[in-house]
This record gives structure tokens, sequence and C-alpha cells, in this order.
């Protein structure tokens, strides 16, 4: 037998061993129903059970980007909660910004919309958010969130339901009070709409799913495999800024760093002819090392070993 036909035959062997040898795959249980912002949401009927299905298998299988929604959730999750709250938006809609941008802050979609809440220019300065080629405060954590709850709160005010709150911050108001009475239903899951928007409320429940229980979908993760929590200083800005590379080594730091902590700095330079008060986070330098002592871990329910 020649070299090449050996190394074949051996290849051969070790691929159908494989076959046999590799893990299951299983389905995750549906459960018979869903609490959303005080809703409870019943998924018997045979097109919830199947949409929500759906969705819970698209994220139990896509494991590289889940895994990193864990870690993000840990590091954002205490940012965004307090915030909902003292606006009177239900706690659920954290995961609203999940599946917005899988709590990537520098996610921006293809139609222009940007940042945790994937908000659009016009949106986001209805709400009061400066954007422009300096400042884009759709990636500022707490004023995007802020802005985020205004849009809520007002679709609130329209439709008393917080799961049509949630499908028009996709569709829009104007889309879903159109097709409300187009169609002649009250609620949301009722409606025949785009696909993006049909599965919109049924992705907010499956991550919900998701992110309380990881290990029920197989996610292992250690104390230590999270991230660990930077404090910063801050910095109070009322004067232009020609070059933030110069600025923020005299402040200790890389422009990528400066850049880093406050990613709604989107230019080299800041003009402020106005003398607007902008306030910089500024890394603790002790922090910039990984060290596990510094962790912090939001939910018990994260870490399985």
């Amino acid at each position: 037998m020649g070299y090449k036909s050996g190394i074949i035959l051996f290849l051969c062997a070790c691929l159908s061993q494989s076959v046999f040898c590799v893990e299951p795959i299983y389905s995750f249980p549906i459960p018979s129903s869903m609490e959303f912002a005080g809703q409870t949401i019943s998924l018997d009927r045979y097109d919830m059970h199947e949409r929500f299905d759906r969705e819970q298998i698209v994220i139990g299988f896509n494991h590289s980007v889940s895994i990193l929604i864990i870690k993000r959730a840990n590091r954002y999750f205490p940012i965004i909660e307090p915030i909902l709250k003292q606006n009177g938006v239900p706690d659920d809609f954290k995961y609203l910004a999940v599946i917005e941008c899988n709590l990537d802050l520098r996610a921006q979609s293809g139609a222009g919309a940007a940042g945790l809440w994937q908000l659009m220019p016009k949106t986001a300065q209805q709400f009061g958010l400066e954007v422009n080629d300096e400042i884009d405060e759709r990636y500022h954590i707490e004023k995007s969130t802020i802005a985020a709850c205004k849009y809520f709160k007002s679709a609130y005010n329209k439709y008393k339901n917080w799961t049509t709150v949630a499908a028009s911050y996709n569709a829009g108001m104007g889309r879903i009070s159109s097709e409300k009475e187009n169609q002649q239903v009250e609620e949301a899951f009722d409606l025949l709409l785009n696909a993006e928007t049909s599965r919109y409320v049924f992705r907010i429940l499956a991550m919900k799913q998701f992110l309380e229980n990881p290990k029920a979908f197989g996610y292992t993760l250690g104390h230590d495999q999270f991230y660990q929590t930077i404090n910063t200083k801050e910095v109070v800005l009322r004067d232009p800024v020609a070059d933030w590379t110069v600025w923020a080594a005299q402040k200790g730091i890389s422009f990528s760093q400066l850049k880093d902590f406050n990613v709604w700095l989107r230019g080299r330079k800041l003009t402020n002819k106005a003398g607007k008060e902008y306030i910089i986070q500024i890394p603790v330098k002790e922090d910039l090392n990984f060290n596990p002592a510094k962790i912090k871990i939001h939910n018990p329910m994260w870490v399985t070993f």
C-alpha cells in the first residue's frame, strides 16, 4: 500500500469514528408561557409555539455570539437596569437592547442605525441626543438608554401594552397603528407583518429565556472568564479640543483608550463653539491590566463553575 493510500484510509477511519462519537444535538424545551413586562404571554397556540422555538434555537446554537452576549451583559446590564427603572420602563426591555446589537456598543446597521439601541439619526435627535461628525450620543450608553426610554414611554401612552411597544420599536408606531386598524386585532402577535417585525418580540422573549439561565442551553462559564469592571474618572470639559490624541496623552492614556471608554467621541477634535459641557471618562490606570479579583458577577446564574 502506498503512503498516500495509507493516509487516506487513516483519515477515513478517523472520520468514520468521529461520526459515531459526535455529541447528540437536542432541541430545547419550550415553556407554555413567558412573562414579559408584567404580561403573561401564552405559547400554547401553534404559531406562538413555533415562532418562539425558532428564536430559541437560533440563540442557543449561535455559540460564539451568545457567549459574548453573556459576558457583555455582565458589564452593561448594571448600567442599563437602573436607567430603565428610573424612567418607569420594565426591566425586560434590556433584552431589546441585546437583540438590537448583541450589546456591541459600536454596532451600526446598513441603514444608519447606531449604538446600543440602534437609533436612527433623526430619531436620536428627536429624543435629545447630539448627532454630528464630532459627537454621536447614540454611542453613549447612559444618554442613549434615556432616549430609548422616552420612545418606550411615548409608545406606551399610545398603546397601553408593552409588547406592542416593543414591536413598534422595530416597525415604527405608524406602521403598527395602521396594521392594527387594517387587520382589526389588538395584540402585536396577531398581526401579519414583515418577517423581521414578526420575529422581533419572539427574539426578545427567547433572549430573556436564554440569559435567565444559560446553563439550561449548555453554556458554561467560570468566574474568571468574565470581563472585569474598569473604573473611570470623570473629566468635565467645556473647551474645544484641537487634537484628541494630544489631549489623551496629557491624561496618561492613548487615543485608542480614550475612544474605547468614550465611544460617542467620533472625530479627532472637538470644535465646541457653544462651550457645551461634556463628561469624559478616563480609565483608572490600575484597572487596565486584567485582574480576576476585579470581576463582579451581576447574575449568579451566569457562573456555572
